[in-house]
Formats: structure tokens, sequence, C-alpha cells
């Protein structure tokens, strides 16, 4: 062992590693120091009492008794595999005991990073380690999430999502600020920590004093050996007694089965928390309106039934544990409504009944059409043995509204990754950038199909991101450095050209951020849509979000406190937080203009020729995805596949009444409602002139590529934008010669 244990007073089993090298009189002083004072290593001032209580809480946690072993093995070994249930610690643990082995080292390799899928895990769980390490969030502990960074140039142990640590590594490729790095809930499968698994493998051999740690579920387990090859594995190994009912056919009246249940389980008189798993959003809201509406009278003698909307991604509420100091005096029953991915958004020690539908809607790409499906499918097996690992170690019930033989048959043993079923267009695009910086191949755990990587080069092709062979052009250098899609951020750079930068970048948060409008409540629509009409622009939605946004800054800039913000946002149906997160996504945006000093015009909009501007800004970026009103009557056709859609019944076009012929879009998937979301009129004209040839000429034949082409015979050659190749110097003769090059 590489250093001597020394047990700190402050527990008997709380154990901490100094190095041998340390001089023998600083160590006696040290320890004298600690005898004395009781001191926090971590801040230098002594222990609170709050942290006493904690740590008897945390020395209770199963993956406690495996301290010893990972510490040796990490001190040992470069790549450590920690293999636990739900539940077990790991989390929040493993973390702790890397800070303690760099501050052993006096950090002179760096600190500590734990990466999170999604964001708000990574916040709680900073908030968590802080507290029980008795130092300040935001100073020692802290954490980076998406336009948030919640960290100073001290931080020993920061927690950010996997996106931001991959995103780190386009200016700093072997992160040399860290000395270990923690890939947590791995079994999560998204595109970031598996891109991160197969980079990181290059790092480790370019860094050989550098730890990597992996908190995995026990199904990952032999697909990681293989990966990785022998490493230590430590194993952290429980069970708590959970009572799994089967309720077979179920599935085919799963809101009327888990309504009853719902209300068996509270006229039983059993206490506890009831979490609910549907299979999509649109579940979830609906059964959030029939809960409420059901359990609006309950019996008083059984307390209230307090029904939590917990959505995985972007309306998200943390469902934080039980305070009971915050109970009232009255019971209160929650029923948390969630979905798939929001397994590791449950925190709370007090839920005692979990009902699981067995299903779930995933965006699955489709790389031929440029398009998502949502499909309705089983979960995996890993997935329902981690809802069943939420009931934690006290005893509940599972009501699976399945059968055995459904789980063993039709469930798949893992949760499919991410990698397979996105669009990688923005993947292809940073793996071109770092490998400018010297990482070069990367070893994916699961390797992305061909036909995605193809279609992702051909994208990047389309949007002036790559030279002549096929790597990263001065144009796709900067595109990388917006934390966006590409297509956004190529309307960005497109804006700098047309002089409308200020309005494209409010466009850019507005559609990044969450949905700024709320969801409309039962009885409220027409008061709704009256409301939302005061924004209306007749150009589109991509201008109403910008009249959005500047009614928000002006109702931010007259009022003397928040609430007065927050009761306007109320009034006029409005989400006060989704348009909190556009204002700070669009200061990091212009940040980022200044910081490689692209040009910036003054604001001008609602004059004609800035309306112009925008929409040849946006057509930059969203050429592929144009689509046209074949019959008059709202069913769009797309230009790169023969799918129908209507216009979103909340878009601007819907609520005015105007169908305009030519639509640029933002969003699509294909489901039961073909809805293109956040459109803006635009025409033939624009898109001759703005899109590629070598785009145009691999459209499939359709009436609107005649109109395309009878637009583009009465124009003449339009100059390309700065930075791009013309149309001569880069049409090859097929698609398929140049992702060959590529």
């Amino acid at each position: 062992m590489e250093g001597e244990e020394l047990a700190c007073p402050d527990s008997p089993s709380e154990k901490r590693y100094f190095p041998e090298s340390l001089d023998s009189s600083e160590g006696e002083e040290g320890v004298l120091a600690c005898e004395d004072l009781e001191l926090n290593p971590f801040d230098g001032l002594p222990f609170s009492s709050r942290y006493y209580k904690l740590l008897k809480e945390r020395e209770a946690l199963p993956i406690w008794t495996e301290k010893y072993s990972f510490m040796e093995n990490l001190l040992q070994s470069q790549v450590v595999i920690v293999s636990g249930d739900a539940k077990c610690g790991k989390s929040s643990q493993v973390p702790q005991w890397c800070a303690e082995y760099c501050l052993s080292v006096r950090y002179q390799h760096g600190g500590v990073v734990c990466t999170q899928a999604h964001k708000q895990t990574a916040v709680q769980l900073a908030l968590r380690v802080a507290d029980e390490m008795d130092v300040n969030i935001g100073h020692e502990v802290g954490y980076v999430i998406p336009f948030e960074n919640c960290c100073t140039s001290e931080t020993i142990l920061r927690y950010c999502t996997d996106d931001m640590l991959q995103r780190e590594m386009m200016s700093n490729p072997f992160l040399g600020s860290y000395g270990v790095i923690i890939l947590d809930d791995i079994q999560e499968r998204s595109i970031a920590t598996d891109v991160l698994l197969g980079l990181l493998k290059g790092v480790l051999l370019a860094r050989p004093e550098l730890k990597l740690v992996i908190n995995t579920s026990p199904p990952l387990l032999s697909k990681l050996s293989s990966h990785y090859g022998d490493v230590p594995l430590v194993e952290v190994k429980h069970t708590h007694p959970v009572e799994v009912v089967y309720l077979s056919g179920a599935q085919e009246e799963s809101f009327e089965s888990i309504l009853r249940l719902i209300f068996e389980i509270h006229h039983s008189g059993e206490k506890g928390d009831i979490v609910v798993f549907l299979a999509c959003e649109q579940d979830i809201e609906k059964a959030y309106e029939i809960v409420c509406r059901e359990g609006s009278n309950p019996n008083p003698d059984l307390g209230e039934l307090v029904v939590v909307p917990l959505y995985p991604r972007e309306k998200c509420a943390l469902f934080k544990p039980n305070d009971e100091t915050d109970r009232c005096q009255v019971y209160q029953r929650r029923v948390v409504l969630t979905a798939s991915s929001g397994e590791s958004l449950i925190w709370s020690s007090t839920v005692r009944f979990v009902i699981d539908v067995g299903m779930e809607r995933r965006k699955v790409y489709n790389p031929r059409i440029r398009a998502s499906s949502l499909v309705r499918q089983p979960i995996s097996q890993s997935q329902a043995e981690t809802r069943k690992q939420i009931l934690g170690s006290s005893s509940g019930k599972l009501f699976c509204l399945y059968s055995e033989e459904f789980a063993s048959k039709d469930m798949r043993p893992l949760k499919p990754a991410e990698m397979q079923e996105a669009n990688l267009t923005s993947t292809v695009l940073f793996l071109k950038r770092v490998d400018i910086a010297g990482l070069g191949h990367c070893d994916f755990m699961t390797r992305p199909a061909p036909e995605s990587l193809m279609q992702a080069l051909e994208d990047l092709d389309y949007l002036a991101a790559l030279d002549n062979d096929g790597n990263l052009s001065e144009f796709g250098i900067i595109m990388s450095e917006f934390p966006l899609d590409p297509q956004l951020s190529k309307s960005i750079l497109a804006s700098c050209e047309f002089d409308c930068v200020d309005e494209m970048l409010t466009i850019a948060a507005m559609v990044t951020a969450p949905n700024c409008f709320s969801h409309l409540p039962r009885g409220a629509e027409e008061a709704a849509l009256t409301c939302w009409k005061t924004f209306l622009h007749p150009e589109g939605d991509h201008f109403t979000l910008i009249n959005v946004y500047k009614a928000y800054q002006d109702t931010t800039l007259n009022s003397t406190s928040e609430h007065c913000v927050e009761k306007w946002c109320h009034d006029y149906f409005l989400n006060c937080a989704a348009l909190r997160t556009a204002d700070v996504i669009r200061a990091e945006l212009l940040e980022i203009i200044k910081r490689i000093e692209l040009p910036y015009a003054e604001p001008a909009f609602g004059s004609r020729e800035n309306t112009l501007n925008i929409k040849k800004a946006l057509l930059s970026g969203y050429f592929m995805q144009i689509a046209r009103d074949v019959d008059g009557s709202g069913n769009y056709l797309m230009l790169t596949h023969k799918h129908v859609a209507q216009l979103h019944p909340l878009s601007s076009y819907s609520i005015s009444r105007k169908t305009p012929e030519w639509v640029l879009f933002h969003k699509f998937s294909i489901s039961e409602n073909n809805y293109i979301r956040i459109t803006s009129e635009t025409s033939p004209e624009l898109f001759v002139q703005l899109a590629p040839q070598y785009y145009f000429s691999n459209l499939p034949p359709s009436e609107s590529k005649d109109i395309l082409q009878q637009a583009m015979d009465h124009l003449s050659p339009v100059p390309t934008m700065k930075g791009e190749q013309t149309t001569c110097e880069k049409c090859p003769e097929t698609t398929e010669q140049r992702c060959a090059l590529q």
C-alpha cells in the first residue's frame, strides 16, 4: 500500500489516507491538531455536530463496508469498477473517498469530477455531499450543468453532467485538472457517457497517474469487463424485502388499474408514498388530471393525497426526501407520476409502493429520413430491477402491470444504448474537434450504426462544417464552440453575415430552454390562448418567441421584485423558470460570440429587412427541415421524405388560422400526431438562394422539388457565405462518394 492509514479521531470507523512521503513531524502536528480541534481537512475548520450525525447515516449505507477494499484498489490500480444497486450509496460515497485520496497526495494530479446523466441528479448530489463533508457548496464541492457553473478554481470535488465533461475535453483533451474521474450510473447509456468511456481509454494511456472509477449496476458488468479488460471490481451486495405483485392483463387498461391501485393503497391505511412509472410524458399529464380529479375529496381520516408529476426531461421538478419538520399535522401521501429515466430522480426514503406499467416510449432516430419516431416498447429487465430498488432498504410492494412471462420473454436484458437510437451529428462534430486536439480514436463500448455515422458526416458537410478532406473547416471549428445543435450553431454564424445576431441568439435560447408556454390547465384553455395571442407574430413561431422574450425582459426591468415577474408569467400562462433558463442560455451564447470576436449588429427587430435577414439565418441552418402544404388544408409534406405532418395546435399559425404554403420547422417526430413544431414561413426563392446545390440535387423527386427547380431557374446564383466554398468545388458525382472519402 502506497499510503499510511491513520485513524482520525472524529470517528473510529472514518479512515483517511495520507502518503508516507509526508514529514513525520508534520504528521504528528496534524494528528495533534485533529485531536485538539477536530478539524475538517478539506477546509481547516472544526467539524459541526451535523457532520457526526450524517456520518452515522453514511456508515449505515450498504457501500460503507467496502470502503477499505475500494481505497486499496484505487491506490494500486488505474481503473476501478464499482457495482451496486440503486440506493447502495455509491454515487455519494465513492466521490468523497476519491476526494480523500486526492487530499492524501496533496492534489498533485488534480481534483475529483463525477459525471451524471441528469442535471437534476448532479445538483442534488453536490448539495448532499457538501452537507456530508461539512463544506460549502460552490467552494470545496460544486456542480457544473449546462448553462450553470457552481464551482471555483479551488473546488476539490465537482459533479457535472456527462455532456459538460465531454465539452471540457475540447479545450482540455487530457483533462489535466483532474486526478480522479468518476463515471456514475453508466447503465443510463447516454451518448456522452459512451463517448467518455471510449475516449478515456486513450487519456489513461497518456496520463498513467490518472484514476478512473466506473459506477454501474450489476447487469452491465460483463460488457464493461470485456471493454476495459481485467480491472479490479468492488461489488456491493445487499438485499431488502420487496413484495412483487404481477397483475397480468392490466396493461390494456393501465389507467384504470393505476387509479384502482392508488386508491386501494390509500384506503388500506398503510403509510408511505407511491411512485407510478408510466410510458411517456403524455401519460403523466393524463394520469395527473385523472388522479387529481378522482382524489380531490378523500376521506379526511386517511390524509391528503398529493399528486406530484415528475418529468424526467425538460419539465422535471425534483422529488426531494421528506423532512419531518416540513410535514403538516394532517398526514400527506405523495403520488409521484414519472416515466422512463425518472428512476435516478427519486430521492425519497418514504416510498413504500411502486406501480410499474412495464412500457416506455422511446425516441428512435431514422437517419434515412432525418426524423425520429416515438416507439412504444417494453422496458428492459435492468430498468425493471432499478424500479424495484427504489423501495430502498425498507420493506415495500412493487405492483407490475404485466406478467412474469412478459418480463422474461418480452423485456430485453439491458437498456439500449442511446448511441444506437439518436441523431449523431453533434457527436461526430465533437469527435472531429477532439481529433484536432490530439485525441483520435474513440473505442465505443457499443458501436453506432454505420448508417447513422454516414448521415451525420453528410449533414456536417451540407452545413459547411467539413473541408474537402473530411476534416473540420474553420466554420466547423467555430460551430463546435456553441453548446447547441449544429444546425442552430450554423444559423447563429449565418446571422453574423445577415446582421441579426441579437435576434438569432434570442431564438436559439428560447428553443434550447424548456417550453415557455405553460401546460394548458383544464378549463382555462380559452383564457390562455387569449393571453398568448398578444405575443403572436405574423411571420411565425420563431418571431413569436422573440416577442415573448422581449416582453419578459421588459417586465423584469420594470418590476420591483421577482414576485412581480412570477405573477406576470402566471397571468399570461408562461413558464417563468423556462424564461429564466432562456435568459441564462442567451447570456452564455453572447459571451461565446464576444470571446471568439464574431460581429454583432445592433438589434433591429420589427423592420422588414430584419425579418428577411432572420429568415435567411434560420434557413442557412435548417434547410434540411422544410415542408410544403400540398393541398391547401394544412397537410405538410417533408422535402426529404414522404411523411405528411400538421402544424402543432399551439403554433401561432394554428391560433391565427393561417396556413402558409412553405414552412421551416424546428422539431418533428413520427407518432400518432405527426406535428411539426416551432414553424416559420419561408419561400422557394429563399431556399434556392441559401441551401447548398448538392443538397438540393440529392433530394428525392417530388412536386415540391419541381417547384424549387423552377424558382432556381428564375434566379441568378447568389454568392455563398464567407467561409463556405462554391458549389462547383464541393459538389461530387454522388453522395456515397462524399461519405466514403470522409
